[in-house]
């Protein structure tokens, strides 16, 4: 399921300026993050494709991947750390940023801070936790390694604490994108799209995992500043749209990203305009032949790229058939007579 299980895509509000970008085609843990996040993107906007490909030319767009994980054992608060600290323990100030040249990081972090060593199993248990954007922990002198996660973007340190509060930043180039889909200026509803993102572009070689599947439309994933791709599925036919985007740190942008198909509904009846025929078994296949969806039902729908088809309907041991023509944002329905 790729990362959707350990990084879940969460809904909030971010309030955040963003950048808008156009795609035109032929953790459980779910959390809340602060405003001014981000800032604005430049538009990335995709001219028209047949193939898998879309050529980006140029328009500007809140909710990121979060970790999934245990409740957090929170740092202490300002007013604890400015009371007296033992002599044998010190104080590790920590923050983070987008870059060096660039603003805080102010919700949506995961701190862990772990010792240098591994416990009697061999294994690294982190000792704190934190969600906050600038935690302070208390700790015994000594080395530890701390580990921050932002989205799918994460930093290692290894930190000696001996007598003095150590402050440490951390440099996270991360960037947000949301995503949703379109059939020309109607917006595709949530629960009829969904996005799978993958690093580097579409035309790379190799075999490669999903970093995200199943991604919901208007929910935003926070990922490493670099190239990616999206596989956007409207439906589960045909109607499949892969475009490359760019992730920029500190920055959100907004894919919006354009079908050409329509939801058809077939129909089996005895008669033009008659009742539909139950337990009727549909294929729908391209002129070429190749299977694009089975079904069975009186009114299966189904949502098809632009194009030509055949819809094979049988029914009680007889077949039927009939071509037909999908246009793009023209829904409708496929009648198909038993005769």
């Amino acid at each position: 399921m790729g990362m959707r299980g350990a990084a879940r895509l969460v809904r909030g509000g971010l309030g955040i300026v963003v950048a808008v970008a156009a795609v035109v085609v032929c953790a459980p843990a779910y959390a809340q993050f602060g405003s001014s996040l981000f800032g604005s993107a430049p538009a990335q906007q995709f001219a028209p494709s047949t193939g898998p490909s879309a050529i980006p030319s140029g328009s500007g767009g809140s909710s990121v991947v979060a970790p999934a994980g245990r409740p957090p054992q929170m740092a202490p608060s300002a007013q604890a750390v400015q009371q007296q600290i033992p002599s044998s323990q010190v104080s590790l100030a920590l923050s983070a940023r987008f870059g060096r040249d660039l603003g805080p990081i102010t919700s949506g972090l995961m701190w862990r801070v772990y010792p240098a060593k591994p416990d009697a199993s061999r294994a690294y248990k982190p000792i704190k936790e934190d969600r906050s954007p600038n935690p302070v922990f208390i700790l015994p002198a000594g080395n530890y390694v701390v580990h921050v996660s932002f989205g799918l973007a994460s930093a290692a340190k290894a930190v000696s604490l001996r007598t003095e509060t150590v402050r440490e930043v951390f440099d996270l180039a991360a960037g947000g994108i949301r995503l949703e889909g379109r059939v020309a200026d109607v917006r595709i509803a949530a629960g009829q799209i969904s996005f799978d993102i993958y690093r580097g572009s579409q035309f790379d070689t190799g075999d490669r995992q999903p970093l995200i599947t199943g991604m919901g439309s208007g929910e935003v994933a926070v990922l490493p500043e670099g190239t990616y791709y999206i596989v956007s599925n409207y439906g589960d036919s045909n109607a499949v749209v892969r475009s490359d985007i760019r992730v920029q740190a500190g920055k959100l942008t907004d894919v919006s990203v354009s079908h050409r198909a329509a939801a058809i509904t077939l129909k089996l009846a005895a008669k033009d305009g008659g009742d539909a025929l139950a337990n009727t078994e549909w294929t729908v296949l391209t002129p070429g032949g190749d299977v694009v969806k089975e079904s069975i039902g009186a009114f299966p729908k189904v949502i098809l790229a632009e194009g030509e088809y055949r819809a094979i309907a049988r029914n009680e041991g007889r077949t039927y058939e009939r071509n037909f023509k999908v246009t793009t944002g023209v829904d409708g329905e496929i009648e198909v007579l038993a005769r």
